[in-house]
């Protein structure tokens, strides 16, 4: 059966791809849910209770010392993980989903994944300002590659295959099924055609009907319902997005400057990672919010009167946080931690707006707070069709479609002028780059044995 189905697959057989596609969608969507359900225990074992609403309400839970010092013991045990695995465990693959789809053969390592995975959960379940979806798609690509490798396909066959796994991930983490199979398209593949969108997309609802069924999804966010108070507001998101494009690539290099910062420390892994968290406790002390990926505080803008101060201090908090644990090492994503800093500067906008024209001419501050996120997301990521239909998706609000597109172009434009590599643009030619040195040894390794006296003095 297994190479009937290989001999299909290499055929560029349609029935059989969608087949594949499907049983991807299925693997991919339970990987995520194990994991998601493995961080639940950990924040409950932590917790001493169900934690309803996440990091956010664990931290409120505990102490002040406690909320101190256990993202640093949460950082040290991830990175104690980290450091046993680059010894222990042979390095097989690539590191990165998107690495083994963009420029890799589709190969990622089971071991190296899953150690990097309980990694991810101690920093995630002690506090680490990073998201948790991240991981998920990690493990949804590698089960993919794992299922591609037992059937012998071809790289550019199981590059496709670990797509597929990867669109699984993305989609039930965060209940995006279209912007799901577009992320993938738009930003790893970097073109979206039939022949890669298709199997996508099959895989993604997949996906997303599995998560609905065990997990019964709804909206990650929910938006209130809003009107434009007059057609010369679109004036107002045209500026957001004019905000969103400056503060993007700012954002971007911070983050590149907290992990040169880290990465020059003379400490072990585990040190660099307990530093990280302690700074994260530090913050965390003064401002429990800046704990996990900040889905309730956002959601909390979203239907509750914010002072413009708590919100300006809870944006610096959160990106500092979020430079500490990413600079550090600990494992996880700045997709939702992107999200967060976009629906405060939103928020922030609109409250500087209300604050300098007559009363009733600024729509909610949601909205705003809703096209910050998009706008942000489409200035970092530089993918604004995924990052449109991602917000419509999350917040299933169709309003906010308009003010969303506008603001997302016009941020996509500003910071692409301002620095031409996405966060994603810059990570993959990092990684091409390491590739490419590890292939240049090897091939010296390979000539060396061929000819042992080329050396020699």
């Amino acid at each position: 059966m297994a190479h009937g189905l290989r001999a299909r697959l290499v055929a560029d057989n349609l029935p059989a791809t969608l087949c594949a596609a499907a049983l991807m969608g299925l693997f991919g969507a339970l990987a995520t849910v194990v994991f998601r359900e493995l961080l639940g225990w950990t924040q409950m074992l932590l917790g001493g209770e169900d934690v309803p609403h996440g990091m956010v309400s664990l931290a409120r839970g505990l102490d002040a010392w406690q909320r101190f010092l256990m993202p640093a013991a949460g950082g040290a045990i991830a990175g104690l993980i980290l450091q046993m695995a680059a010894r222990w465990l042979p390095k097989r693959g690539a590191a990165d989903y998107m690495e083994a789809i963009s420029i890799g053969r589709g190969v990622i390592g089971l071991r190296q994944t899953l150690a990097r995975s309980l990694s991810s959960i101690f920093s995630i379940g002690s506090g680490a300002s990073i998201g948790r979806e991240g991981p998920m798609v990690q493990l949804a690509a590698m089960f993919s590659s794992l299922t591609g490798r037992f059937l012998l396909l071809p790289p550019r066959h199981l590059r496709l295959l670990v797509a597929c796994g990867a669109t699984a991930g993305i989609t039930s983490a965060y209940n995006a099924p279209i912007a799901g199979a577009l992320f993938i398209s738009e930003i790893v593949f970097g073109v979206i055609s039939s022949a890669t969108l298709v199997p996508l997309v099959v895989s993604s609802v997949v996906a997303n009907i599995v998560t609905r069924q065990i997990l019964h999804y709804d909206a990650v966010f929910h938006m209130p319902h809003f009107e434009f108070v007059s057609g010369w507001e679109v004036i107002n998101y045209l500026g957001l997005g004019v905000a969103a494009g400056l503060v993007a690539p700012q954002f971007l290099r911070f983050l590149d400057l907290s992990r040169a910062t880290f990465s020059r420390m003379p400490f072990p892994v585990w040190l660099r990672m307990a530093l990280g968290g302690l700074v994260v406790g530090a913050l965390s002390v003064i401002n429990p919010e800046v704990w996990g990926n900040g889905y309730s505080v956002v959601n909390s803008m979203l239907h509750t009167q914010w002072a413009w101060q708590a919100v300006a201090a809870i944006l610096l908090m959160k990106i500092v946080a979020t430079g500490a644990s990413v600079g550090s090492g600990a494992v996880g994503g700045v997709f939702t931690p992107t999200l967060f800093v976009g629906a405060a500067l939103g928020a922030l906008y609109a409250s500087c707006l209300q604050a300098v024209l007559p009363a009733g001419d600024v729509s909610a501050i949601s909205s705003y707070a809703v096209v910050g996120m998009g706008a942000l997301l489409a200035a970092t990521t530089y993918a604004p069709l995924m990052s449109i239909l991602m917000i419509f998706e999350m917040t299933l609000s169709y309003e906010v479609m308009l003010p969303l597109m506008l603001a997302c172009i016009t941020g996509y434009v500003i910071a692409h002028r301002i620095r031409p590599e996405s966060v994603y643009a810059k990570s993959l030619a990092n990684n091409e780059r390491a590739q490419l040195a590890v292939e240049k040894s090897a091939q010296d390794k390979r000539e060396n044995r061929a000819d042992p006296g080329k050396n020699r003095m």
